[in-house]
């Protein structure tokens, strides 16, 4: 009879065992895409590289497709004075982005850009480069002319365009999103153990009083009896 109380347990135990471990691997598999986006792979210029001169547009290439909705893009380029140096709306192809620079620039040019991944969700980014510029020009002598009476013009003061910051999207929130179904994957570990074990303490039990009937039926001494004395 112990033979076939033990024989379902073993096939329940096995079947709750399978459901765990195929539970757990889908709270990962689901988990891992859920808290991974889109990334910045390279640009053109590179990030911390040195060019010559300015180049006519700046090219951002991401690890997939991105959105080409209109305003779903902003880059915003920056020479060391602050001066914008972008000299236009940014484009998008496939994971490509594009976004065309006007202007001369000298020193430190900073780049801020911000897009929507193919998952939908905003990400954003800040790099920079440096173009070298012209070299100053030898000072050459010259006749000077003869002086001539003019009016002088009336300076004006021009506004200088201010960047507006692009603050970086917080790259450990996506992460946070994997943390409930991992807690999840170990509430159900333990629910299962717990179930495992009231069923091996309910085998025992119904296996000691099995043993306990039969003795007292006279039957066949349980395990661990003596047997009875010769007259």
């Amino acid at each position: 009879m112990s033979q076939t109380l033990h024989k379902p347990l073993a096939a329940r135990l096995g079947v709750l065992l399978a459901a765990l471990l195929t539970a757990f691997g889908v709270v990962l598999a689901t988990a891992s895409p859920a808290s991974a986006h889109d990334e910045l792979l390279g640009s053109d210029p590179a990030a911390g590289s040195t060019v010559a001169a300015l180049p006519p547009e700046l090219a951002l290439t991401f690890s997939a497709e991105i959105a080409d909705d209109e305003g779903a893009s902003v880059v915003e380029v920056t020479d060391a004075a602050g001066t914008s140096l972008a000299g236009g709306t940014p484009t998008v192809r496939d994971n490509v982005l594009t976004q065309p620079l006007t202007g001369e620039a000298s020193g430190a040019v900073t780049v801020l850009w911000k897009v929507v991944s193919s998952d939908g969700h905003p990400i954003s980014g800040e790099f920079s480069f440096t173009v070298e510029g012209a070299p100053a020009p030898t000072p050459t002598e010259t006749a000077s002319p003869a002086p001539t009476e003019t009016t002088a013009p009336v300076e004006t003061a021009t506004p200088t365009p201010t960047a507006t910051a692009l603050e970086p999207e917080d790259a450990g929130s996506s992460s946070a999103d994997a943390w409930p179904w991992v807690i999840f994957g170990i509430i159900a570990l333990g629910v299962l153990g717990a179930v495992a074990y009231l069923l091996l303490s309910r085998a025992r039990r119904e296996k000691d009083v099995d043993a306990a009937r039969e003795q007292a039926s006279g039957g066949a001494p349980g395990p661990g009896s003596e047997p009875p004395a010769d007259h």
